[in-house]
């Protein structure tokens, strides 16, 4: 796992301040594709758990996983009791129990791709589903977003995690790419879930202070480059938070 995965712990009261949480539409989208009850879900990589409750509160019983201590105590502050919190990387994750759901909300990236999908497969049922969902934070007013561009390049080329098989858009997207070419997923569909939030631009900034990109910056920098930013936003934001939907479900076995 890269360095960039672990960075977010030393944020984490501000992941969960800022992060923005998913929507209940989200839910109804895999539930619908499951076409029948899920009962239990293995979370991948579960930050301080924004996922974690969109499933937990609506009768699932969850697995969140993290291997970032100071992110899982986070978690552990705002789950309910059907959570149970394991202290440990994906790939560190042994097969056992099996799940009607594995998922991962914006955290597939930092997994090894070695073996991802195998191991991923062990940890779900037959017929159960993997679903991954994600998507940058961008301000939806192309000047403002210019604006910001020029103020961080001194700093930073830029704040994007790039796709990991460099898929173009328009196209299928990463994972879905791999999931079409895995021997052990099938119905593989991609859906685009439209968001949109008004914030404040200190919110905002509050929100990019828990991007990888910033952190890996030195302090002195970090703190000059959000300054810059600060000086060229509005008191208020646009966002578009749209969500890209990956579903598939696990081969049965024969």
């Amino acid at each position: 796992m890269s360095r960039r995965a672990l960075s977010f712990g030393v944020v984490a009261e501000a992941y969960e301040r800022f992060r923005l949480g998913y929507p209940v539409e989200l839910f109804d989208m895999v539930m619908t594709y499951a076409g029948q009850p899920v009962r239990t879900a293995l979370e991948i990589g579960a930050g301080t758990g924004k996922a974690t409750r969109l499933f937990a509160e609506r009768g699932v019983t969850v697995t969140a996983t993290e291997p970032d201590g100071a992110m899982l105590a986070e978690l552990r502050k705002h789950v309910a009791a059907n959570v149970k919190t394991v202290h440990a990387a994906f790939e560190d994750l042994r097969p056992g129990e099996r799940y009607g759901l594995v998922y991962a909300a914006a955290a597939l990236h930092w997994t090894n791709p070695e073996g991802r999908w195998a191991r991923i497969a062990a940890l779900l049922e037959p017929g159960g589903v993997f679903a991954s969902f994600g998507g940058p934070l961008q301000l939806a007013d192309p000047a403002v977003e210019e604006a910001v561009r020029a103020a961080r390049a001194p700093f930073l080329e830029s704040d994007d995690v790039p796709s990991p098989d460099g898929t173009p858009p328009g196209h299928m997207q990463w994972p879905g790419t791999e999931l079409q070419r895995s021997e052990w997923f099938a119905d593989v569909r991609q859906s685009v879930m439209v968001r949109r939030a008004t914030m404040s631009a200190r919110d905002y900034v509050g929100h990019l202070s828990t991007i990888s990109a910033y952190l890996e910056l030195p302090t002195p920098e970090r703190e000059q480059v959000f300054s810059q930013i600060m000086q060229v936003l509005p008191e208020t934001v646009e966002i578009a938070a749209d969500l890209t939907v990956h579903l598939a479900r696990r081969c049965r076995e024969q």
